[in-house]
């Protein structure tokens, strides 16, 4: 064979043996994102790691629904006000006898009703365990009607565009170029403050979103079944192969000389990312399903769909919290279909009914979902087996998040997209039983309007997202760092956490 031969040899299998890492290094083993098992918390956090550290235990539980939900629907005004509803809605309307009515503690001159397949969440906000909060949504300054109108304030770019409302939302920065989100800002402050962490302060369920991006601290991925690992056992000639060649490879990070660094450096990575992973469903172990047979089953169990099987997973980590190291955890959960143009009520057995349809049907994953996750934290806070602790009730908070509502007046068949909506506040710290924001005025061109039923929000993300992170234990001083936009408000603590 010719040197040159041997040459494109050669050549051949270094491309090829590259190809290899540099695939199984992008692949979900351990669930890790590269950059994060490169970063590695536990080494940055002991470098990091301030005096005296976290108390307790708190985390946070993002709900996106992603879409733009139609909250138009899921709160309805009842009494003298729900005529205008049903003049704006039309075929959209649901009917005042089949909502789920509610009783806040506050009396804000309304009566209202949750959506006739939320009987849970009206169930949790009765026990004081959940809130609402009306017309929320990105906003640069405090805006009126006359002032959109006008063009008298600046306003978030691309307004009513999904991927832009989206990364406002997540973001909290609408005027400014998206690098990070508020939950991983919020995780770049507080991660040294738990060094004995296993994994990453942000934990997706949901793939990779901009909320939990920060400048250290990466996501941490995880599948509704835990941490994806190597396949064991293996009977398949080609995946025997792929396992044999990723351990020769780890094997290179534990005293094998090799003379090519970056190799040596991604069988680090992979050799971390897997034992992350092995921590993790180890840890989650103690709360595998049987059942209804010991040792373990969910109480109220978790419904079999997108929301449900992430909200379940969300609390099996949450319950081993302990053996994790973990002292302050956000998660991200989102369920898509929420753009309701078309189809959104009636279904084939039931043509044009509001009570059924695409909403409704997401209305009901969402009110079983949090139902169950709810009584799931409860029932973790009060297991002995899992070293019971009643803190963890206080300890838990799940909020909702959407593109952007929808607008109030039918086009149809659906809604379009809108500005301004409503969202849900759910856990033992919230103060429950009420309502906080301001209700919109239900007047196409009224006070509220754009023009066309879309609510001008009068509360934003900041205020809202700004709540959240002071519970959670963002100091004053490190506020405007998470939300820069922050003291342009009025109203930097809503109240709604205890």
């Amino acid at each position: 064979m010719s040197s040159k031969s041997k040459d494109d040899d050669r050549q051949v299998l270094l491309r090829s043996r590259r190809d290899f890492i540099r695939q199984v290094a992008c692949a979900g083993v351990g669930s890790l994102a590269l950059t994060s098992s490169i970063r590695d918390m536990r080494l940055i956090n002991s470098v990091l790691a301030q005096a005296g550290g976290l108390t307790g235990y708190k985390a946070l539980v993002c709900l996106f629904l992603a879409g733009g939900n139609d909250c138009n629907n899921l709160l309805v005004p009842r009494g003298a006000e729900y005529t205008s509803y049903q003049a704006a809605r039309q075929n959209l309307a649901i009917p005042e006898l089949s909502l789920n009515p509610i009783s806040p503690i506050n009396n804000d001159g309304h009566s209202y009703g949750f959506h006739p397949n939320c009987s849970e969440l009206a169930n949790l906000f009765g026990e004081g365990k959940l809130a609402v909060l009306f017309n929320v949504g990105p906003l640069l300054y405090p805006t009126t009607r006359d002032q959109y109108q006008k063009k008298l304030v600046a306003m978030p770019p691309q307004l009513f565009s999904h991927s832009d409302q989206v990364t406002h939302w997540q973001t909290s920065i609408p005027d400014q170029p998206a690098k990070t989100g508020w939950g991983g800002r919020i995780a770049d402050i507080l991660h040294s403050q738990q060094p004995g962490a296993d994994i990453s302060l942000t934990t997706s369920l949901a793939g990779a979103n901009t909320f939990e991006v920060g400048n250290s601290v990466a996501q941490y991925h995880v599948s509704t079944s835990g941490a994806v690992t190597l396949l064991k056992g293996s009977t398949t000639p080609l995946d025997t192969w792929r396992v044999n060649a990723m351990q020769n490879i780890i094997n290179q990070s534990k005293g094998i000389t090799h003379p090519n660094q970056q190799d040596r450096a991604y069988a680090e990575v992979m050799d971390r990312a897997i034992a992350t992973g092995q921590v993790l469903n180890s840890a989650i172990a103690p709360t595998v399903d049987t059942g209804g047979t010991p040792p373990w089953t969910w109480a109220t169990p978790f419904p079999n769909t997108t929301l449900g099987n992430q909200l379940k997973m969300v609390a099996r980590v949450i319950a081993a919290r302990n053996a994790l190291g973990m002292k302050r955890q956000i998660f991200f959960c989102s369920v898509g279909g929420y753009d309701t143009h078309t189809a959104q009520v009636g279904d084939n057995a039931h043509p044009g009914d509001p009570l059924y349809g695409a909403h409704a049907s997401l209305m009901n994953e969402l009110s079983e979902g949090v139902y169950a996750f709810q009584r799931g934290i409860e029932q973790v806070a009060g297991s002995a087996a899992l070293g019971a602790d009643p803190s963890l009730v206080q300890g838990v908070t799940a909020f909702t998040a959407s593109d952007f509502g929808r607008t109030f007046p039918t086009n149809g068949q659906g809604s379009d997209h809108g500005w301004g909506g409503h969202h849900l506040m759910i856990g033992g710290a919230v103060q429950g039983r009420r309502t906080y924001g301001t209700f919109p005025v239900l007047q196409i061109n009224g006070p509220n309007d754009t023009s066309t039923g879309r609510w001008i929000p009068t509360t934003s993300v900041d205020e809202y997202s700004a709540t959240l992170a002071k519970w959670f234990g963002v100091a004053a001083s490190d506020m405007n760092t998470v939300f820069p936009n922050l003291g342009r408000f009025a109203v930097p603590d809503l109240g709604f956490m205890a």
